[in-house]
């Protein structure tokens, strides 16, 4: 089991990161973040019953390539005139030991909803400089960006195609201890 105090923590976006990978081109990972999001962990006594909710504003999309991230905004992918977030919510945690769990939920995206399974890890707790409670965790899953509507791509000469359909979600999490 988990030993992290219950209480409600926001994450801290200045000490977390919200990124993907996807293969390009056949050949090599595309890496993006996003910079803008929020959310709270309701760690309860038993961390079976513990939730997380987090919101993702998708025009902060960043993959160090401004024409490909207006293009990742457009109605192509992210569509974010008509869908501007992905919310991910929880509806089960499966603590595995002290450090490892799995986080299944909702994740909303181009105004679809799917399930999905996040494998997570405690990273520790500290107090920080401040007098502010944290705690740490990371977190990976892989989506199909078609199940979620996701579905522009070009063709190669080679043979494939551009975009792979494969999304690794990576996620850095520092939350604090709300009062």
């Amino acid at each position: 089991m988990i030993n992290i105090a219950p209480g409600t923590y926001a994450i801290d976006p200045s000490h977390s990161e919200v990124g993907f990978s996807v293969r390009h081109a056949g050949i090599a990972k595309v890496r993006g973040t996003f910079s803008d999001f929020e959310g709270t962990v309701e760690v309860a006594e038993s961390g079976a019953a513990s939730t997380a909710d987090v919101t993702v504003q998708l025009a902060s999309v960043d993959t160090r390539s401004p024409q490909r991230d207006e293009h990742l905004r457009s109605a192509d992918f992210f569509d974010v005139e008509n869908s501007p977030t992905m919310i991910f919510t929880t509806t089960a945690v499966e603590v595995e030991d002290e450090e490892e769990f799995v986080l299944k939920g909702h994740l909303t995206l181009n105004g679809v909803t799917k399930p999905v399974e996040i494998e997570a890890e405690y990273t520790g707790a500290a107090t920080d400089p401040f007098g502010q409670q944290r705690v740490g965790f990371s977190g990976k899953t892989v989506l199909n960006r078609k199940d979620f509507g996701l579905t522009w791509n070009a063709a190669l000469e080679t043979g494939g195609v551009l975009v792979s359909d494969k999304v690794s979600i990576i996620l850095e999490v520092s939350a604090i201890k709300q009062v």
